[in-house]
Order: structure tokens, then C-alpha cells, then sequence
């Protein structure tokens, strides 16, 4: 999630509550109504929380240090758990406090000034909505096809799913506000101003709650989404890196730490054969290279071109089927190719040799073999016995196939 995207949702979010904060107090002091003291508070509350989340996103910028190696990326989390405990406090139980009172000692909204609150609270609820819907599209650049309540839930940067909760608690609060003033004006009596009061305790209680809970769990350690988990595991065995199994943690929003135990093939069976074959063609100039090193711009017509691969969820892996895509449709065309894979002895196993062989003849190239398996122990290596010698003998038989 875009910190950028947070912090505009925040700064949008704590502009609009200090405005109404000052109107709710305004309001109150005009007409004594519990429910704008209540809402008062919340705006209060809020304001502070957004600037909570703000100094969070600053300290967790800091640069690593020895003493703390990974960063301060977890101070978002803290600061934002921190504001699930200053809504239940400072904004809840206090409303929930002046509700008694109230009800206790109700009173009516009476004298001039009587219209303040609800001139005050349709504003509130204009500004609450321009903050909210801010919230809402900086929410949707990462949200992607969930859910609002998945979105929360799973959200690794706090400061939307936070900012989106408290603007959404602040516009059903004004709605319950409005209902407590409007039914004391029309009644003429004070308890609706406090079960108005009571409503917004209620809902700012359940609100921290939730924030508590998720910020709770994002402290804790959460790992990786699942989509983001793939893709790692795809990085990883895109050159035929077996996983054992890996866990991840999030050290922050944009962070994220990542333990793999692998297997890369206790022979190295691959580079083994290769280097079998080009012992083989000696005296021809061959050499053994891995992709990477590999330039395509080497090869001339009539050369030798044997291409390798273990077996990679049926297939060659990745990185070879990536390196032949990159050839020209007759870039070698005149060039003599043959292809083998690393395989284990199995009743039904893949072909990736056959499918290195097809690649190489779609791109022009000559093949001079059938499709060479080579078998290994186990899903690991080594090698089987002889299989060392199948390679030096079948190199010794592409030297024929090119009449050398």
C-alpha cells in the first residue's frame, strides 16, 4: 500500500475533524447538548489519532540500525494500535460517561440558539463525507477486487483501513447525533440527547475494538499475502531451486522478511552433464555455460548448440524457456541443437527435453539427437552410476551426427 496514498487520506481526514471539533464545541457552549460534547470529544479524538498516524509513518522511516537491523517499520503498527486505545478511552468511554449524566439529569435544548447543533452537525456530516470519500479513492489504488470488510481486514499499512473506520464511525455518529438533537427539539426532552450520546459510546467502543484487534495481529507478525507468497515462490524456483518450505513476515507495511529453506541439487546434476558433453567434444572448442553467461550472438551456422534443463514441474524451467523465447524465429537457423533434461526414474514423469528440442527447431535450428533423458537420485541428485558416461558417450555421438 502506497504510504503516499495513506498519509494524503490522513492529513484530508485530520483538517476536517480539528474544523469540526472547534464547531461541535462552539455548538455545545451555545446549548449545553450532550450529544455535540460527545461528538466534540470524538472529533478531538480523531484529530488526535491522525496525528498519531502521521508521527507513526515518520519514526518508521528511519533508517536501519545495528542495534535495530531491520528497520522501524513495525512503529506504524504501534501508532495505530495506539489510536485503537485513545478511541476506546478518550472517545467512547467518555461518551458513554456523559450519557449517564444526561440521562440522570436530562434537559432540553432551549433559547435562540437552539438551530446551532443542527446547522453544525449537517456541515459535519459535508466534511466527514469529503474526508471519507477521499479515504475511499486513495483505499481503491490497492484494493483491488475486495471486499471493503476483506480490505480492512487484510490491509498491511494501517493508516487507510484506520482512517476509512473512523471517518465511517464519524458519519454514523453524526447521524446519531442528529437523530438525539432533533427528536429533543421536537419532544422537548432530554433523554433522546442522551441515548443519542449513548449510540455514539457504543459505536466508538465496537470501533476500537475492531482497529485493536487487526492492529493487534499486524504486531504480532503477519506473512505475506497469498498473491505476493507466488510470487516469491515462483523467484525462487524460476531456475529450478526446489523449496523445502519458507515462512514470511511483514516488518512493515512495505517490508518483508522472507526464510526459505531449498534445495539447489546436491550434484548440480545439469551443470554436471554439460560439462560431461563439453569434455567430450574437446578439441571443438565447446564449453560449458550457464544461461546468464550464455550470448547468442556466439553462435554461427554449423555450430553445436546442446541446451539442458531439470525437469521444473513438467517442463524446463523458467529461466531456459525464457532464454529461447528471446531468439529471432530463424536466428538459428544452420545451427546443429540437441537437448537433454535431469530426471528422476519415475513410471510417468515430464519431457523437458523434448520441449527444449521443439523450441530450438520452431527458431530454426537443426536437431541432430532424439531428446536425451539423465537420470538422478531422488528429487535431489546425485547423479545415478553411469550416467556420467551415457553424457561422454552420447556428446561422442553428436560429433558423428555433425561428421567430426
Amino acid at each position: 500500500m502506497s504510504a503516499s496514498g495513506g498519509s494524503k487520506a490522513v492529513v484530508a481526514a485530520l483538517t476536517a475533524n480539528l474544523v469540526i471539533a472547534l464547531l461541535k464545541f462552539l455548538a455545545f457552549a451555545l446549548t449545553r447538548s450532550s450529544s455535540m460534547l460527545a461528538e466534540a470529544i470524538h472529533s478531538v479524538a480523531d484529530s488526535g489519532n491522525q496525528i498519531l498516524l502521521l508521527v507513526g509513518g515518520k519514526r518508521a522511516a528511519r533508517q536501519a540500525s545495528p542495534e535495530h537491523p531491520f528497520g522501524y517499520g513495525r512503529e506504524r503498527y504501534i501508532y495505530a494500535f495506539i489510536v485503537s486505545i485513545v478511541l476506546f478511552s478518550v472517545g467512547g468511554l467518555f461518551a458513554l460517561y456523559e450519557a449517564y449524566e444526561k440521562w440522570q439529569d436530562p434537559h432540553p435544548i432551549e433559547g435562540q440558539w437552539w438551530w446551532v447543533p443542527l446547522a453544525v452537525l449537517v456541515g459535519a456530516i459535508m466534511a466527514e463525507g469529503f474526508s471519507f470519500r477521499t479515504a475511499m479513492r486513495e483505499s481503491n489504488h490497492t484494493r483491488g477486487k475486495k471486499s471493503w470488510v476483506e480490505f480492512v481486514r487484510t490491509a498491511k499499512a494501517p493508516e487507510l483501513p484506520v482512517v476509512l473506520l473512523e471517518d465511517f464511525g464519524a458519519l454514523l455518529g453524526l447521524l446519531f447525533a442528529l437523530i438525539g438533537v432533533g427528536m429533543t427539539l421536537i419532544t422537548g426532552s432530554g433523554l433522546w440527547d442522551a441515548a443519542g450520546t449513548a449510540m455514539i459510546g457504543l459505536l466508538l467502543v465496537a470501533i476500537a475494538a475492531v482497529l485493536a484487534v487487526e492492529t493487534k495481529s499486524l504486531l504480532l507478525g503477519e506473512s505475506a499475502t497469498s498473491s505476493d507468497a507466488r510470487k516469491i515462490e515462483e523467484a525462487i524456483t524460476s531456475d529450478g531451486t526446489r523449496i523445502i518450505h519458507i515462512k514470511t513476515l511483514h516488518l512493515g507495511p512495505e517490508e518483508l522478511l522472507v526464510a526459505a529453506k531449498i534445495s539447489v541439487g546436491e550434484g548440480d546434476t545439469g551443470r554436471h552433464i554439460a560439462e560431461a558433453i563439453a569434455r567430450s567434444l574437446d578439441g571443438t572448442g565447446a564449453e560449458a555455460v550457464q544461461v546468464p553467461e550464455f550470448r547468442p550472438k556466439d553462435l554461427h551456422p554449423g555450430d553445436l548448440l546442446v541446451v539442458g534443463s531439470p525437469i521444473n514441474g513438467w517442463r524446463p524451467t523458467p529461466i531456459i524457456s525464457a532464454a529461447l523465447e528471446a531468439f529471432g524465429p530463424d536466428q538459428l537457423h544452420g545451427v546443429k541443437a540437441a537437448a537433454f533434461d535431469t530426471r528422476v526414474r519415475l513410471f510417468v514423469h515430464g519431457d523437458a527435453a523434448k520441449k527444449l528440442s521443439d523450441e530450438l527447431r520452431q527458431h530454426g535450428a537443426e536437431i541432430i539427437s532424439a531428446p536425451q533423458p539423465f537420470y538422478v537420485k531422488g528429487t535431489e541428485g546425485p547423479l545415478l552410476p553411469g550416467e556420467l558416461e551415457k553424457a561422454e558417450f552420447w556428446a561422442r555421438s553428436l560429433l558423428h551426427a555433425v561428421g567430426r
